[in-house]
């Protein structure tokens, strides 16, 4: 009898499997084919049943359910409209139901298809911001940083652009945000470099490429990002930490990054660090510390090593130039014009170094006891400005600024004449500049 009753529950069951499969197989037909006709008001409650009978029956039905209640709350203007929120509420029930069936989901696509989790959480994220009634940011950033930390460089555009964002609207609310905040935007950066690098669509790079570009803008307009701050910061993180090389190289890349290689933090971590390791951005930290310190003699051979050991052109240029603006600022002329020439070596359309040779020659014009030939100093520096604006467009108008105001110091050409010389001449400015130039 126990067996029969058994016997009986059992195809009941089954009779009742298949009865609420095949009404799941109608729904799904009906709602997508409502979706792809636009007509989502029709596609919204069989659509619904779906998800809520068999919610692993088809991975489409959660892209067609996004899509039909973004339609219908795109419909309603007031976001304190009662449908409105019962919308947004069920979008987010949406995310949430496809991340937990995600595993048989992925299953019934191809291997190429198949979607990560972190991926579906970015995507609530951003859906999140744009549709949200009134945005909670530590729930959105908590879901943001847990999607980038996952992805990385795999991460998409809108969410690395979401979570920069965000991450900046927590620090302009909470100030105790700002050490997250430096390494939110160094891995933000980081990531979409990388995400630029493996893209093979055009358009997609070009998408990412200009996300990119509002990285440091969104960076600038925190409020937070400056030397004084980072100093308070990383002052006391460094001198915690000073045998820790992750927390010191951290700091480093922000400090180099905000250009505040003259503080206390960039020196001591620089020291820390080449002592742990001795890397080429630690040496030149080194060598700029002993700069600052007015010992020429001990920064020279730091400086000369971090050149030694940094492989790509770009940031030896940066380096030398650096180190040539810092001994210009110490008056030590004749070496920043080395370093001057080391940029210039490894980046020839450098004009900014240009600019701080003519700058240099400026500083230091009387190598003789001829007034005028001393003021032929001026022709030289502007052969360099000429140099400068024509290797490199983007320093024109400071070029020419200056051009503008070392041509008054120029000598006139009857106080050349009495000395032997004519317009178009060629004279050697002496003492340490040792450069020949022509007579205007």
């Amino acid at each position: 009898m126990k067996m029969k009753m058994f016997v009986a529950a059992l195809f009941l069951s089954l009779g009742a499997s298949s009865a609420i499969a095949q009404e799941c197989n109608a729904n799904s037909s009906i709602s997508h084919e409502a979706v792809r006709a636009g007509n989502f008001k029709d596609a919204y409650a069989p659509c619904m049943a779906v998800l809520k009978e068999c919610p692993t029956l088809k991975y489409y039905t959660y892209t067609d359910a996004k899509k039909i209640l973004r339609a219908l709350m795109t419909e309603i203007k007031d976001r304190n409209n009662a449908d409105y929120q019962k919308y947004f509420t069920e979008l987010m029930e949406v995310f949430d139901l496809q991340i937990q069936y995600l595993p048989q989901l992925n299953q019934k696509l191809k291997a190429s298809q198949q979607v990560p989790a972190y991926e579906l959480l970015g995507d609530k994220a951003v859906d999140y911001l744009q549709y949200a009634p009134s945005a909670k940011l530590d729930e959105v950033y908590a879901w943001l940083k847990e999607s980038v930390d996952a992805g990385k460089g795999a991460s998409k555009g809108a969410t690395l652009n979401a979570f920069l964002d965000i991450s900046t609207k927590k620090v302009q609310a909470d100030k105790s945000h700002t050490g997250q905040y430096f390494q939110d935007y160094m891995d933000a950066t980081k990531y979409i470099e990388e995400a630029i690098a493996n893209e093979t669509k055009p358009n997609t790079k070009s998408y990412l490429e200009a996300l990119k570009e509002n990285f440091t803008p969104i960076f600038v307009s925190s409020g937070v990002a400056d030397c004084e701050s980072l100093q308070a910061i990383y002052g006391p993180q460094v001198e915690e930490n000073k045998t820790d090389s992750v927390v010191l190289q951290k700091a480093l890349n922000v400090l180099k990054l905000m250009r505040c290689t003259d503080s206390e933090a960039y020196y001591a971590a620089s020291d820390y660090m080449y002592r742990i390791k001795p890397t080429a951005d630690a040496a030149i930290g080194v060598g700029y510390m002993y700069i600052k310190k007015e010992q020429y003699e001990k920064a020279m051979p730091y400086i000369d090593e971090a050149l030694a050991m940094e492989t790509d052109n770009a940031k030896k240029a940066e380096m030398a130039y650096l180190a040539a603006a810092s001994l210009s600022g110490a008056k030590k002329y004749s070496q920043a014009r080395k370093y001057c020439y080391d940029a210039l070596k490894y980046n020839e359309n450098f004009g900014n170094a240009y600019i701080l040779l003519a700058n240099l020659y400026a500083a230091s014009p009387n190598w003789s006891n001829e007034g005028a030939l001393n003021r032929c100093t001026y022709f030289v520096c502007i052969d360099k400005l000429q140099r400068a604006k024509n290797v490199d467009p983007s320093v024109a108008e400071k070029a020419n600024e200056l051009i503008a105001t070392y041509s008054r110091y120029t000598p006139e050409a009857k106080d050349l004449f009495m000395l032997g010389y004519k317009p178009g001449d060629r004279v050697t400015v002496g003492g340490w500049i040792g450069e020949s130039t022509t007579i205007r």
